[in-house]
Formats: C-alpha cells, sequence, structure tokens
C-alpha cells in the first residue's frame, strides 16, 4: 500500500492483489471540499507481485490514471453543500427582531431537508451584503436566497452567481435591475399597506362621515421596493379623506419622498416626528399617525411620549405598525401603539425553502403572481402569503394560539 498526498489535501491508496482480481481503490479525503490543482501530482506506487505473475506496464498506467481522473473529480465536486445542495441565506440586518427569526427559521427547514446552509447578515451596509453574497459564491453554494438591503446595488453580484449557474430567490423584498433572479417569496405588500390604512378609517370612523382629524404619515426605506407597496397601499385607502378634508395633514407632507425613512430606522423616525410635532401641534392634536412598520412606530411613540401623550388627558393617537415586533407588541397590550400587521416569518421562511427545494431538484416552483413584481428586467415570478391585522382584541388568537409568542414572552 502507498499514499500519495496532493496540495488539495487529498490522500490517494493504491491497493494491487493478484492473480485472482486487481483492486485498484482511491480514497479521497478532501478537508474543507476545495482544493487548488496548480501542481501537478507526482504520485510514486509499487506494486508487489504475488504468485509470481507480472502485470503489463501500460495496463498498470491505464489503470492508475483512470483512478487519478475519478478521485480528482471527487475532490472538485461541492461537497461543502453537503448530500443535497448548498444554501447561501443573505438578510439584510440583526437589529431588527424579525430578520433574525426568518433567517433561523429557514436554517431549520433547509436543515430538515438535508441542506448546508451559510446564513450572513450584512447589518444594513450595502458592501458588507455584496461581500458575503461574494464569498458565497466562492463556497460553492447552489441556491441564494437575500433580502437586499438596497435592492438596486446586486446587479453585479447576481450576474457572478449566474456565470457559476446559481439560482437567486429574492425573500420578502424585491431584488431589482437584475434579470437574473427566478423567484421571490414575499406577502402581499400592497394589502399590507391598505390594512393600515382601513384600521385608521375604521377607527376614526371616517366610513360614518366623523372628522375631520389630524394624521401624520410615514413611510419605509426608498431603497426597499415594498416601502411604495405599503405606501400605496393604504394611501388608496386615506387619500379619499385627505382630499375631502376629512384627514388633515399639518406638516403637508403627504409624498412618499417626505415620509420616508432611510433603513427604516427608528430614530431616524423618531427625531422626524419630534420636528413635526414641534412646527404643526403645539397648541393641536395629532389624531392618528400611519407607520409602516414598528421599529418606526416605538420611534414615533417615544416621540409622542416626550411632549405628553399617554395620558387621560392626553391619549395616544392611533398608531399602526407592521412585523408584530416582541417590543411593538407589548406596547399594544399596555395602550400605547394601536395596531400592527402580522406577517407570519415562519410560513414565508417554509415558501422560500419550497422554492429552493424545487429549484435543486430541477423542477420549477409554485408561484401565485405573475404580473406585479416588475423589477426592471423582467417580471419575477411570485409565491405571496396574505397579511393579518393585529390589535389589542386579538393578539392572544393571532400570535399566541399560533405559537408565535408564548403568553410568559408578552408579560415580561
Amino acid at each position: 500500500m502507498k499514499s500519495a498526498t496532493p496540495y488539495c489535501g487529498c490522500t490517494y491508496k493504491f491497493i494491487i492483489l493478484y492473480p485472482a482480481s486487481l483492486i485498484v481503490s482511491a480514497y479521497c479525503s478532501v478537508g474543507n471540499g476545495y482544493g487548488i490543482y496548480d501542481n501537478f501530482i507526482d504520485i510514486k506506487y509499487k506494486l508487489k507481485i504475488f504468485e509470481g505473475e507480472i502485470l503489463m506496464k501500460r495496463f498498470i498506467s491505464f489503470m492508475l490514471l483512470l483512478t487519478m481522473i475519478i478521485a480528482l473529480t471527487a475532490c472538485g465536486s461541492k461537497t461543502s453543500g453537503g448530500k443535497s445542495g448548498f444554501v447561501g441565506i443573505s438578510m439584510p440586518t440583526k437589529s431588527s427582531e424579525r430578520w433574525i427569526n426568518d433567517g433561523n427559521y429557514m436554517v431549520k427547514e433547509f436543515k430538515k431537508l438535508g441542506y448546508k446552509t451559510d446564513l450572513q447578515y450584512g447589518e444594513d451596509v450595502v458592501e458588507n451584503q455584496v461581500s458575503q453574497i461574494e464569498n458565497m459564491i466562492t463556497k460553492g453554494v447552489d441556491v441564494l436566497v437575500i433580502a437586499p438591503i438596497d435592492g438596486e446595488a446586486l446587479t453585479n453580484v447576481l450576474e457572478e452567481a449566474h456565470k457559476q449557474n446559481i439560482k437567486v430567490i429574492a425573500y420578502d423584498r424585491l431584488i431589482k435591475k437584475s434579470k437574473y433572479v427566478d423567484y421571490y417569496a414575499t406577502f402581499d405588500n400592497f394589502k399590507v399597506g391598505v390594512i393600515q390604512g382601513s384600521y385608521i378609517e375604521d377607527k376614526l370612523g371616517l366610513k360614518d362621515g366623523k372628522g375631520p382629524f389630524n394624521i401624520e404619515i410615514f413611510a419605509g426605506s426608498p431603497d426597499d421596493n415594498n416601502a411604495y407597496f405599503f405606501f400605496d397601499g393604504a394611501m388608496s385607502v386615506l387619500k379619499p379623506y385627505i382630499d375631502s378634508g376629512k384627514l388633515v395633514v399639518r406638516s403637508k407632507q403627504t409624498k412618499f419622498e417626505q415620509a420616508a425613512t432611510l433603513r427604516w430606522d427608528g430614530a431616524t423616525a423618531q427625531a422626524r416626528m419630534d420636528n413635526l410635532l414641534s412646527a404643526n401641534y403645539t397648541t393641536e392634536k395629532v389624531d392618528a399617525v400611519l407607520s409602516p412598520y414598528d421599529g418606526i412606530s416605538i420611534g414615533v411613540l417615544s416621540s409622542l411620549k416626550g411632549v405628553g401623550y399617554g395620558t387621560a388627558s392626553k391619549p395616544m393617537p392611533i398608531v399602526t405598525g407592521q412585523d408584530a415586533e416582541l417590543a411593538s407588541v407589548k406596547s399594544i397590550i399596555a395602550g400605547e401603539q394601536t395596531q400592527t400587521v402580522f406577517k407570519d416569518t415562519r410560513e414565508l421562511a417554509k415558501q422560500a425553502v419550497k422554492m429552493a427545494n424545487s429549484v435543486l431538484k430541477g423542477k420549477k416552483a409554485d408561484v401565485n403572481d405573475t404580473k406585479t413584481y416588475d423589477n426592471g428586467e423582467k417580471v419575477v415570478p411570485a409565491y405571496l402569503l396574505q397579511p393579518v391585522s393585529v390589535d389589542k382584541e386579538n393578539y392572544k388568537d393571532v400570535l399566541v394560539d399560533s405559537g408565535y409568542y408564548k403568553e410568559a414572552e408578552l408579560n415580561k
């Protein structure tokens, strides 16, 4: 038996026994699964001859060459992907509780199916996310699941993924300006906004002709395609009341660009709300705040508390939200934030995994929308899940009974 170790870390062992039979075995121990073959592998071998027979030299050379080819092929395969495949998961940030949950849910579901995963968070820095995706490509992932920080910043890196025949699934947020986005898993984002606007409409009694009421409007991050759907959905309900004077925006900031909150940042929202209150509400009170996301809602609430809202004489206005984050659900129970939109990320994670599983098996993924999500290069086939409105009246039914939260978590 003779061993030889080339630069990739593979070990080759050759055993030749005869005259009964000739057995050539190659064992490949790959290490981390990746080898660099930039030097000629010189394999010296010795043959031990039993019972006096001599094997023809050409036949021996042929068999050894064949063995090397088989072994090298094994070393060059994507072994780090496990038996079934290797999935790269790129999430935008850990600063939001929901993205942590999304990432963890996907890893759990992929592992159930035998897939290896690489989960990374860009921490809201576009360059970080691009670099992490590049590393995933280098590692040899088969599929990328990406929730982009900036939906328009991934064109070049996705072109590199395409060259390596890596499929791409956009997760929750649409990836724009790339024809290499294969599928999109998300919620009905326009409906999210409709739910928020309708909640304000209902609680203020606008359908019954009540009013006028003062309202201020917040929107999401301008680099997130979903933010426009949320805003448009809400304004489809609220704008007729603004036009009729039943809702009054004292700041006059009714356009998306005026209401946008970069990176969905709560501190940015709080600073803007401080300015709105000091400039427009020294003698007036605000009756409602359209907030598209719980992190923004918490910032708005902090600003409102700072000028005395939340007391018997100055109750909190209606404040909407989204994502049912723990802090906001506790705030709803405490009577501060009024409402949030629950998007069950467990179900979204499962849908993304189903899509990836189909792709890895060479099949088409299930979709239920082929018209809505045009990313500038193509209409991306999507699967839309349904959002649910949550407030103090139904949070137990929706969040606790479904196992999303435990009662003890909400009462801490």
